[in-house]
């Protein structure tokens, strides 16, 4: 199991029924109603894509101010320099803004900082070389919203600015010529969630004016799109827009670069949703950031040359795969320095070393947050000092807790869900204690439990089929506040199962009914899986369309896998018999009596099995699945049956306190003296016949 709990949701079946009697599909009307979209209306309203951005760019406080500048700039020939950022969304909207401003015959120049050199934001080496190469304007793109001294610097040579950012402001603003971004406390903008690149669009259609709207939209749909889904930016409003629109202008886009991308990454000629965009090309061009060569992903989709982009995209897909080689090595220290953690010290993750590498400490903060249920910071040290990438976990404001935390850090930036920072490393002990603190007032002290939201689980197994998938086609993008569709499907099989893609990968073959299905789990073991033909489990899930060799299959992409907790109709029976029997409510018939009656080396094996659970620090389990592992251990007919009533017999006689919380049941040992008498129990008594003498 990857994760503790599973939140299935449980849509109403008259709201599942009102959604398919006007049209929806089965799978459709399980995720609306689950969402609570629970009317044909609703769902049409949440459904429906804008083909256009219906909110005047010009509502963006000093958006007129931006494009009074700019144009003057336009009109009097002036170099005009962009500052962008590293990461994709800094790349896209650097690359956007400079394209329009060549189409108007603007000289341009392009900075975007070196993850390792330079660091994150504005600088003022980088502003002066900037102004000894001629420039007189410098426009920031996904950054600048935090370089107040820097843009003070910067109006100390002569080299106006004007910043567009979709970050976190602080307190006082930079002393630009304009401060372009929707978290501005002033700014009227009511869409909050804009990316960078969503900045940089707003800009360009601003400059553009209402006549050309259109056409730049189409235009530069793709490259916002490209960088919003990277970014994960709440998938609503304007960003559903966006992203919807760049998707289907993907295809025949004008940039060669991004057509390069896609042949090398393999989905030329395939259809493209947001999660190609955030798992295979996304990675692509953020891995030359990361890897120190953001530039190379900015001349990629610059380029005009069809060669020259196949060379750069061939490039970007060799840096990735040497950033996946060096973000697994960092994991994998990553989970050993954990190891070594106090208990209230893992609250919030606080990992350093000198040995990681700057660009990839941030993706796996997002992986060891995943994991742990908690926020990461990774840094990486250098000379004294730490360069710090942390990743939010159960909707932590980062930059608040940085904020909060402030004093002992030298610089932050950033937003709710992701952030950067540097500290002294002195100071890296007293963030860790402080950031805990902080992060347990937030919880009430409570662990950190890693939980996954599952729509909903699939009653009916039959439904699950390649038109069903389809028909989810319309929920499309997805992204932050509308996730792709997760499902269960509970008490199913394991038929089989064989690892894959060198050893990385498993696939399976579950079955439910008369129904099978092929599965796959990514980047999981035959070991980690936990798992065996014959195994009744609960799976969670994505659907996916699978096509290999020209055949497209059904195929289930798996989250998760535990051992079921859905009991099979003889373990219910089982249950339910045993419940008669505790409670005392009715006679039992004498094979009934007989089925329960266990013997006394059956009781002794079943409480040799479980005091050697707890002992081993085993106190929580999931009921149904231990039952199973102690039926195996009693053997003999009427295990599981047999099984249940020991726990029940263990928990009177006051050598277990055994306690529901939903799903799970929580086993503790208690305290005893001397030996205990089975045969006393009253749910013995009841057999009508004592257990053999039995004492434990």
């Amino acid at each position: 199991m990857k994760y503790k709990k599973w939140n299935i949701g449980v849509p109403a079946e008259e709201e599942v029924f009102r959604l398919r009697a006007a049209g929806y599909s089965y799978l459709m009307a399980l995720v609306l109603a689950s969402r609570g979209i629970v009317s044909p209306e609703a769902a049409a309203d949440f459904l429906e894509c804008e083909q256009h951005l219906t909110l005047s760019p010009m509502l963006m406080r000093d958006m007129d101010k931006a494009v009074a500048r700019i144009q003057r700039a336009i009109s009097g020939g002036e170099t005009v320099a962009v500052f962008g950022d590293y990461d994709v969304d800094g790349i896209t909207s650097t690359v956007l803004l400079l394209d329009y401003l060549k189409s108007c015959g603007v000289p341009c120049l392009r900075y975007i900082p070196r993850r390792i050199e330079d660091g994150y934001g504005l600088s003022k080496p980088a502003i002066q070389s900037l102004r000894d190469q001629g420039a007189t304007l410098m426009i920031t793109v996904d950054c600048g919203i935090t370089g107040n001294e820097e843009v003070a610097f910067a109006n100390s040579i002569g080299l106006d600015v004007v910043v567009t950012d979709h970050h976190e402001c602080k307190e006082a603003l930079p002393d630009a010529i304009a401060v372009v971004d929707p978290h501005r406390p002033d700014c009227p903008y009511p869409f909050k969630y804009l990316a960078g690149c969503g900045v940089a669009l707003k800009l360009v259609l601003a400059l553009g004016g209402e006549s050309r709207e259109d056409a730049l939209f189409a235009r530069y749909c793709t490259l916002a799109a490209i960088g919003t889904v990277a970014d994960v930016m709440r998938m609503e409003g304007e960003n559903r827009a966006i992203v919807s629109c760049g998707l289907k202008a993907l295809p025949h886009t004008d940039f060669v670069g991004v057509h390069a991308l896609l042949r090398e990454a393999g989905l030329l000629g395939r259809p493209i949703t947001s999660v190609q965009i955030g798992f295979v090309l996304s990675p692509r061009i953020n891995a030359a950031g990361r890897m120190g060569a953001a530039d190379l992903a900015a001349d990629l989709l610059e380029t005009s040359d069809p060669a020259r982009a196949e060379e750069l995209a061939r490039a970007l897909c060799e840096l990735n795969r040497e950033r996946q080689a060096v973000e697994q090595a960092i994991c994998a220290d990553a989970v050993n320095q954990i190891g070594d953690l106090r208990t209230e010290e893992r609250s919030a993750l606080v990992l350093a070393s000198e040995d990681w590498h700057q660009g990839v400490v941030g993706i796996v903060a997002s992986r060891l947050s995943e994991k742990y249920s908690c926020p990461s910071f990774m840094i990486h040290l250098k000379d004294g000092t730490g360069r710090g990438s942390c990743r939010s976990y159960g909707g932590l404001n980062l930059f608040a807790a940085l904020e909060a935390c402030s004093d002992l850090l030298d610089g932050f930036g950033g937003h709710e869900l992701a952030a950067g920072f540097t500290i002294p490393e002195a100071n890296i002990g007293p963030f860790r204690e402080k950031m805990n603190r902080y992060v347990r007032s937030l919880t009430g002290g409570e662990p950190p439990v890693s939980s996954l939201d599952v729509d909903a689980a699939v009653g009916s197994p039959c439904e699950l089929t390649l038109e069903q998938e389809a028909s989810l086609e319309p929920l499309e993008p997805y992204g932050s506040g509308n996730p792709r569709p997760v499902f269960a499907l509970l008490g199913a099989t394991v038929e089989s199962l064989q690892s894959v893609g060198q050893g990385r990968h498993l696939k399976l073959r579950l079955s439910k009914g008369v129904c099978r299905f092929d599965a796959i789990f990514f980047s999981v073991t035959e070991e980690e899986c936990g798992v065996v033909p014959g195994s009744r489990v609960d799976a969670a899930f994505y659907l996916q369309a699978n096509t290999f060799r020209g055949c497209t299959t059904l195929q289930l992409q798996l989250v998760d896998i535990r051992p079921s907790l859905v009991p099979s109709r003889n373990e219910a029976d089982s249950l339910d018999l045993v419940r008669r029997l505790v409670e005392d409510s009715g006679p039992l018939s004498p094979q009934e009596t007989v089925r329960l009656r266990a013997s006394r080396s059956q009781y002794a094996a079943c409480w040799v099995a479980l005091e050697r659970r707890l002992r081993q620090g085993k106190a929580e389990e999931d009921y149904l699945p231990y039952l199973r592992t102690l039926a195996s251990r009693m053997g003999g007919s009427e295990s599981f049956l047999r099984a249940a009533l020991a726990l029940a017999v263990f928990q009177e006689r006051g050598l277990i306190a055994l306690t529901r919380k939903d799903d799970r049941v929580i086993l503790c040992l208690m305290p005893i003296q001397g030996k205990v008498n089975l045969d006393a129990c009253p749910y013995l008594i009841r057999l009508g016949r004592p257990a053999g003498s039995q004492e434990v």
